[in-house]
């Protein structure tokens, strides 16, 4: 059986913390995706789960942006904030909590208390400074660091800023830094994101700016605590989101129960923020660290970056709309590399329903049910098992424990492929023993059959949410933990609700 998690244990993962300066893409519904899948997955082992999402709403450039648009920087964020979150609904994201950082009494209480504490330790130095700095990344630069004279990120030339601001000893951390990282305590995935981590700390680690003043922020932001002229730095902010999301500043209960994070979930663009700034951060706080950052790549579209000048920022809330959200989500997170960049195309989505989730596991759903209901009302038929029987049986926890051993390294797709390749064996026992004809064997292999099916109905959670819920529903399966997967939870007897089609084929277009 799989080992799974006492009812006490908890597991705190975290999204990234996205700008709200625009509407939500593809890009961010991968990552909602593969942190509820690693979410779900812990629930489904006994955890107790904190998952925290939100809208990072104190940045420049979310006023930039209302300006361009003509409204306020509040109206943007409420219209924007409102969108990211129906994007994390109609994904299926089982978050805990969606904090907003405008929020002035569940966040910014814990900011206020996170400056204070840095500030406490000494690590905090006001200065006159000049540098380069791109809005996109809402981050200094020098002059070594840019391609071309431009922003490797935004592909854009940052603007000279000169002002007086409150600057963080991150110099002060280099060696602990790079001691944690080396070691593990600090685990980056994968490790090439790891390295890249080391390089940067080996290289010489320089204080950054955390504060901006109140006229360039255009009063915008948390103000710095006894200094007027100030406004927080949003990365500082913004991070601090991963505290304050389970209590930190307002619930020292909760506070000490989830942290540290189990897992942060970031794309690779924001790496060094994750990696280098904010473990020194927390360190200068007197918080512990989080256990691991994951690091996923970007998504492209048939080949091409996604681009508003191109014209290929992929809506997630209208790929929902026309083909559902299961769907999309086996298409990223089975035809996404988990930890590098990947290319999405309505193509392949469509041949991977069809020739995946169609022709492999709902085909051996509804067959199953549909032959139960033809041959024995929708009742579970009693039976007396073969060798082979047990055999195809024993092949559930088996594929547990390697779907399971997959998660645990984070590898969402190999954990995915294996469970279509169970799905695929149950498929061929269905097909091999011929139940439609083989009255001889019937009973047994639709009862064996039935089993199958609980089985994915509990292992396909972590990906397919939505299809398992159905599935369990059609069962009468009340539970839904992992190391029940290979019970028999659908017992001789059972009354199934109708057949029901779990995915329909989508015509290609020609």
């Amino acid at each position: 059986m799989i080992q799974i998690a006492k009812s006490k244990d908890k597991f705190y993962l975290t999204t990234a913390i996205p700008y709200v300066n625009a509407a939500p893409h593809l890009g961010h519904a991968l990552e909602f995706i593969q942190t509820d899948a690693m979410g779900r997955y812990r629930k489904a082992q006994g955890y107790e789960v904190a998952l925290v999402t939100g809208s990072d709403e104190n940045s420049l450039k979310n006023v930039h942006a209302a300006e361009a648009q003509g409204i306020t920087t509040a109206q943007l964020c409420e219209e924007n904030a409102a969108a990211f979150r129906a994007m994390a609904d109609a994904v299926g994201l089982s978050y805990t909590d969606f904090v907003r950082t405008s929020d002035r009494k569940a966040h910014v209480p814990g900011i206020l208390e996170l400056w204070r504490r840095v500030e406490k330790s000494g690590d905090l130095h006001k200065k006159k400074y000049r540098g380069l700095y791109c809005v996109g990344c809402e981050s200094f630069y020098e002059e070594g660091e840019l391609k071309g004279g431009v922003c490797p990120e935004h592909n854009k030339k940052p603007v000279e800023v000169e002002e007086e601001n409150y600057f963080f000893k991150l110099s002060r951390y280099e060696k602990k830094l790079e001691e944690l990282i080396e070691k593990d305590e600090l685990l980056i995935l994968p490790e090439e994101r790891k390295n890249e981590v080391l390089s940067f700390v080996r290289g010489g680690l320089k204080d950054f700016s955390v504060s901006r003043s109140v006229e360039r922020a255009k009063g915008w932001g948390v103000p710095v605590p006894s200094d007027a002229s100030q406004i927080m730095y949003v990365w500082f902010d913004a991070l601090g989101t991963y505290l304050t999301g389970v209590g930190f500043g307002t619930d020292e209960k909760r506070f000490k129960k989830f942290w540290p994070a189990d897992v942060h979930v970031i794309g690779k663009g924001i790496l060094r923020f994750h990696a280098v700034y904010w473990p020194a951060m927390l360190l200068s706080a007197g918080l512990p660290l989080p256990k691991r950052v994951f690091v996923h790549g970007y998504i492209s579209v048939e080949g091409q970056k996604m681009s508003k000048s191109l014209g290929n920022i992929v809506d997630p809330m209208a790929m929902i709309g026309k083909y559902g959200v299961d769907p999309i989500r086996y298409c990223l997170l089975g035809g996404v590399p988990t930890f590098s960049d990947g290319d999405f195309s309505e193509k392949e989505l469509v041949a991977k329903n069809n020739n995946e989730l169609v022709a492999n596991f709902g085909n051996f759903a509804y067959r199953t049910q549909k032959l139960i209901e033809k041959f024995y009302a929708n009742v579970i038929p009693s039976a007396k098992l073969d060798a082979d029987d047990e055999t195809q049986l024993a092949k559930i926890d088996e594929y547990a424990k390697k779907i399971s051993a997959e998660m645990e390294k984070y590898e969402l797709r190999r954990g995915l492929e294996l469970l279509m390749e169970l799905s695929s064996s149950f498929n061929k026992y269905l097909s091999d023993r011929e139940p439609w004809k083989n009255e001889a064997k019937r009973a047994q292999t639709l009862y064996v059959s039935s089993r199958g099916l609980s089985a994915l109905a509990i292992l396909c959670g972590p990906f397919l949410p939505f299809t398992s819920a159905r599935m369990r529903g059609a069962l009468g399966i009340k539970v839904a933990l992992w190391e029940d997967a290979g019970k028999e939870l659908v017992k001789p007897g059972a009354k199934l609700e109708a057949p029901e089609q779990l995915f329909r084929k989508i015509e290609e277009k020609k």
